[in-house]
This record gives structure tokens, sequence and C-alpha cells, in this order.
């Protein structure tokens, strides 16, 4: 009989249980909340299940429960019991649609929040706050990709994307910046709190070395003839190219001779290098037969000392007046002087890098005054500006150098005026000719070292300048003189 019992009770057991769990589900249990879907969604928003061990009372004490989705995205909750009804309070947000009497399933539409309340048959109600979200997970991996050592962090909350993070440098993080801000709607939801390092500071010395040779060599030939008083017959043959004789009334300047009557003569207003005279047979002429070769060089070694990031400038040169007509109220212009600066001048703006790279914009320039393309304006004689200018921009290690060569300007001009017909004559058309060759090449060459410098202690003072001679010694005050008067 016991063993009979024994067997009788533990066939009763099952169904204890059986009825235990079945009260436990229609009594205390909520409504819960599952993915729709097995693909990854968005890590960084949670997805807070609703529970089955709470009761109605419990649950409006806790508040609503939070449901994430995203948008474009589903998500199903489930019910123990049969679903009487739903109430959604924005539509446009997301949709609730009840596909089963135990089952909704809810579709993100657009980013936002709303309420979800859904009642039972025997009229228990549960609330959830139903936030969507946007899809961050392309842009994660977008990022990772492409800056695959840099540590983003991408959180999303409705339709607002915040960037997290350090990264290297400032120009990392405007890239990531823009990355995100081409995947979202509009660029306003987008916050960037990304860390950049600090730049490094510290005093930057820029060591440039300036150095040009400018070669000329020009050669000019020509012949002016004459006839002079008193010949019966004054002409003068030229070329119009180096200051030809003028025919003019009276006494020739400047001879010391006269036409009988007051007779035409000639006006001489330069000579030229070589002047020959025929007294016999009143001829004369003028000759120019010159070479010049001109040589400039020019070096400068300019040192400046910037901050980082800060731009300096220094120039080594002069300034040249040159007049400007301006219009006046009284209907008269008024000319006015104005300067303009040339020699060597040097604009640069260092910035310390956070790798130790100096990255370096600089812009070299020399100029000289040109008075062979000068300009005479009532007087005045306005020289042009010759100028050779470089502007480049690189990243140097501390003490690296390097060099702007090559600029070189190579000119070859040559001007020729002859007489028709007598120029042409072999041998002796050379009378009737005149030219003037010039040939010019300059070579500009400028070396640039950047130096990252630091202040010297207090108690460390730089040796000054060895003069070559001493200066006058202090004034000695006479002795028996009291000290302060």
């Amino acid at each position: 009989m016991r063993r009979k019992y024994k067997k009788n009770a533990n066939s009763r057991i099952p169904n204890v249980a059986s009825v235990v769990l079945t009260v436990m589900c229609f009594a205390g249990v909520t409504f819960g909340a599952q993915q729709a879907r097995r693909s990854p969604i968005n890590t960084h928003t949670a997805l807070q299940q609703a529970q089955g061990a709470s009761t109605p009372s419990e649950q409006s004490a806790a508040g609503p429960e939070a449901l994430h989705l995203i948008v474009d995205r589903s998500l199903v909750i489930t019910s123990p019991v049969q679903i009487k009804r739903v109430s959604l309070a924005n539509p446009n947000i997301c949709d609730a649609i009840v596909v089963s009497p135990r089952e909704i399933l809810l579709n993100g539409k657009k980013a936002g929040a709303t309420s979800l309340v859904i009642w039972g048959q025997s009229g228990e109600m549960q609330t959830f706050d139903v936030y969507v979200d946007l899809d961050v997970l392309e842009l994660s991996n977008d990022i990772r990709n492409t800056f695959p050592n840099v540590p983003v962090k991408v959180q999303v909350s409705k339709d607002l994307v915040t960037l997290s993070g350090h990264v290297s440098s400032p120009e990392v993080a405007d890239k990531i910046l823009e990355l995100a801000q081409s995947m979202v709607p509009r660029k306003e939801d987008v916050v960037s709190l990304l860390e950049v390092p600090a730049p490094p500071t510290g005093e930057v010395l820029l060591k440039v070395r300036f150095a040009e040779v400018d070669r000329s060599a020009i050669t000019t030939f020509g012949v002016n003839l004459m006839s002079i008083p008193p010949a019966k017959n004054v002409f003068t043959t030229s070329t119009q190219q180096f200051s030809p004789p003028g025919v003019q009334s009276g006494s020739i300047a400047g001879m010391g001779s006269s036409g009988a009557g007051g007779g035409s003569g000639l006006s001489i207003q330069n000579l030229l290098n070589i002047f020959i005279f025929r007294p016999d047979i009143n001829l004369a002429a003028t000759i120019q037969a010159l070479q010049t070769r001109n040589l400039l060089q020019i070096l400068a070694e300019p040192n400046v000392l910037t901050q980082s990031g800060k731009p300096a400038s220094f120039i080594s040169g002069g300034e040249f007046p040159y007049p400007v007509i301006q219009s006046a109220t009284t209907g008269f212009p008024a000319i006015t002087i104005q300067f303009h600066q040339f020699g060597v001048r040097l604009d640069f703006t260092p910035t310390i890098t956070q790798d130790g790279y100096i990255h370096l914009k600089v812009k070299p320039e020399v100029s000289s005054l040109d008075y062979s393309n000068a300009l005479v304006i009532q007087g005045f004689t306005i020289p042009a500006i010759s100028t050779r200018r470089v502007e480049s921009e690189m990243d140097l290690r501390d003490g690296q150098s390097f060099v702007i060569a090559g600029l070189m300007d190579n000119r070859v001009t040559r001007q020729l005026s002859k007489v028709p017909g007598l120029g042409d004559i072999p041998l002796l058309g050379k009378i009737f000719q005149s030219y003037n060759l010039n040939k010019s090449k300059t070579e500009l060459l400028v070396l640039v070292t950047p130096q990252i410098v630091h202040p010297l202690p207090p108690g460390e003072v730089p040796s000054g300048p060895q003069f070559p001679m001493r200066f006058l010694p202090p004034v000695q005050a006479p002795k028996g003189s009291a000290s302060g008067r």
C-alpha cells in the first residue's frame, strides 16, 4: 500500500506544477517585447524588453517601459493574454499593427518618440515609451573602415547623432564630421564631441639664405653721318636709334660756327662715344660702339623667429617714391607721393604638428629696381620693378632644409635698324646700320631651414658681439666731488 501511495503522489506533482504556472501567467504576467528579426542593429541603442514578472501596479509605479527601434526597422511585442485594444500617440513616428491576438508589430517610420498603450481582455493595461532612432550602423562601419586606428563612438538619440572619442589631429576630426553629416538628413543633427589633443607650442626659428646672381652683356653699334656748314650741301644720315643730329636755323649748337646769313645748321644733342670731324670736306660722324658687362650678386641670410601658428615677415631693402595723380575738388589734378617696397622679403607661417613635423608656408621674394624699363612722365623717372617670387608649403623635421633652385631667367634682345637700300650694300652698308644686343641671365637660389627653439633659462645670457675697436670709456667723476652732485 505504501508503494502504491507514493506512486499516486508522484503522479499528481506535475499536475500541481502546471496549475501553479497557469495561475502565474494569468494573474501577474505583463506584456513582453522581442525583436522581429535576427539581423544586427545599432550597438549603441539598447532594446529594453518588457519583462513578464511585474504586476500592473508595479509597472505603473515604476513608469512606462522603454522600447527602442530603428527607422525602417520592425519590432514584435508578444502578450501572454489576448489583446483587446491598442493606442499609439503619434502614428507618424511608428505604426502599431496587431498581427495576431497575442502579437503586435511596430514599424519605425521616422526618428522621434511616442507612447504605446495595450489593453488585455481582462482589462489589464500596460504603457510603453517607444523611441525610434536613426540607423547609424552604416556610419559606424564607414568610420571604422576609413579610420581604423581612431576609436570613435557613435551614439544616436532620436534624430540626433553624437560623435565622441579621441582623434589624432583636428584634420581627422573634421573628416569624420563631414562623413557623418553626409549620411544624415540634416547636417545640424550631428554633434561632434571628439577630443583633439592640444597642439604643441613653441617658437620656430627660420634660417633663410637668398643667393642671386644677375649678369648682363650689352653690345651697341651705330653711325650717324652729317655734313656741317659752310658746306654747300648740309645733310645727315641716321637710323634714328642713337640720338641723331637735328637740323635747325642759326648756328650749330656747341660748335662755335654759324652759317652765312643765319642759314640752317645742325643740333647735336649727344656725341655718343666716338666723334670724328673732317674740316676740309666739312664731314662729321658720331659713332656708338660700346660693350657693357654688368654683374649683380645678392646674398642675404635673414633669421626670423615666431610662435607656432603665427605669421612672420622680414624685408631687407628700401622704398622708392613715385607720383600718383589724384582728382581734386578744384578741378586741377593733385600729385601725391607714395612709396613701394623692394629688396629681399620673406613671409612665412610655421605650425608644429602633433607628430613633430613643422608645417611651413613660405613666400620668399627678391625684387630690384629696373631702370632699363623705366617710365618718364613729365620729368619724373619711374623705374620698373624686377621681382622673383616663390610660394610653397611643405612638412619638415626639426633642422631639415629644403632648397628652391632652378629659378633662372635667360633673355636675349637684339634690335637692328638700317637705312633701306644703303644698309644692304656689302661691307659699306654697315655704316648705314645700327644694332643693340642685350643678353641677361639671372639665377636665384633659396635655402630654408626651420628649427624649434626654446627660451634660455633666466641665468643663461648669450654673449654679445665682438667689436673690433673699443668704445670711449665712461666719464670719471672728479676726485673730491660729493656723490649725487
